[in-house]
């Protein structure tokens, strides 16, 4: 992500393109229009540097091409001090973006519209009030946890959730014959003695069923009874966890951005790589239920997005650990 705080000063900024997992091309090209339209000079042809430079941003009305969740997010942060009003048009509606909306209004700032198609930001020169800020419960996270009740048939209470951030999964984990009861901030998750195909999924922007958990769903439905297929609309190289999986015996065939899942009834155990943050999850959700001890490496794109996820594991009666490297 690109901090809009580099472009703000009237001096030149130098910052490095950004990087995170390879699950295909991440353009950043949504951010750099958005800022040029709000006035910002952008050189980003040298040698991986992009530089920033700006007098002073300007409002504006900002019409995305994708409802893109970093780029909705860097122009809100853009715009706070910026001359005028902003608006995002197409904007992603992500929790995660009401959530931003309302930390910058607890700061003083004028944002409306987060979870609709439009933003609406009042900038001007102002000083920002002190706030104390509790960021939502990882969704993410959240659902990862339940796709390991379910492959493994377990019974699973989730506390200081919100569940209708997790409404596709929900659905979608109902679909697989997992009991789920709902509160407001918990989640009783059963999983099914052997989990039932889906006919298709497909990974959409917010409120549908997201691509950070299409890794986690694929391990799942490799051990399902029957057929089914996932359709990754969002990232074009989001199945490097598939070629793993096969090592563990699933029967999953690619053509192109289409997963097509014949659920075996047992994985065997096998040294399996992560690489990338959620692949790595759905690795570890295989390995609990393969025959044998698995062993995952590259651990560190993991810890990128779960905090000790083996002592979680374990207070669910998984028999994991953690070894030095």
């Amino acid at each position: 992500m690109v901090n809009a705080c580099l472009i703000v000063h009237a001096s030149a900024n130098g910052i490095t393109y950004s990087g995170g997992c390879e699950i295909g091309p991440r353009p950043i090209d949504l951010h750099l229009k958005a800022l040029r339209s709000m006035g910002a000079k952008i050189n980003d042809a040298q040698r991986g540097f992009i530089y920033c430079e700006a007098e002073r941003l300007k409002g504006c009305e900002i019409q995305l091409d994708y409802p893109s969740v970093g780029a909705t997010e860097n122009i809100m942060l853009a715009s706070v001090f910026a001359e005028g009003d902003t608006y995002i048009r197409n904007a992603a509606k992500e929790p995660e973006i009401i959530d931003l909306q309302g930390f910058l209004n607890s700061l003083g700032v004028s944002v409306t519209g987060a979870g609709t198609s439009v933003i609406r930001i009042s900038g001007g020169s102002r000083k920002l009030l002190d706030t104390e800020h509790t960021i939502i419960p990882d969704r993410i996270v959240a659902g990862t946890y339940m796709v390991a009740s379910a492959i493994t048939g377990g019974d699973l209470l989730l506390k200081n959730v919100i569940t209708e951030h997790l409404s596709s999964v929900i659905s979608n984990l109902r679909d697989c014959g997992c009991r789920i009861n709902t509160e407001k901030n918990a989640i009783h998750i059963s999983g099914p003695t052997r989990p039932k195909a889906i006919d298709i999924i497909r990974t959409l922007p917010y409120p549908g069923f997201p691509t950070d958990m299409q890794a986690q769903i694929v391990a799942l439905l490799s051990v399902a009874r029957g057929t089914s297929i996932v359709v990754e609309t969002v990232f074009e190289n989001r199945y490097k966890h598939v070629e793993e999986l096969l090592r563990m015996g699933a029967n999953i065939k690619l053509e192109g951005r289409i997963a097509v899942i014949k659920g075996v009834k047992q994985l065997t155990a096998a040294n399996v790589t992560a690489r990338d943050l959620r692949g790595g999850a759905a690795l570890v959700l295989a390995g609990l239920v393969a025959c044998g001890e698995t062993v995952v490496s590259g651990v560190k794109h993991i810890d990128r997005g779960y905090e000790k996820i083996e002592e979680k594991l374990r207070l669910m009666g998984a028999d994991i650990k953690r070894i030095d490297s």
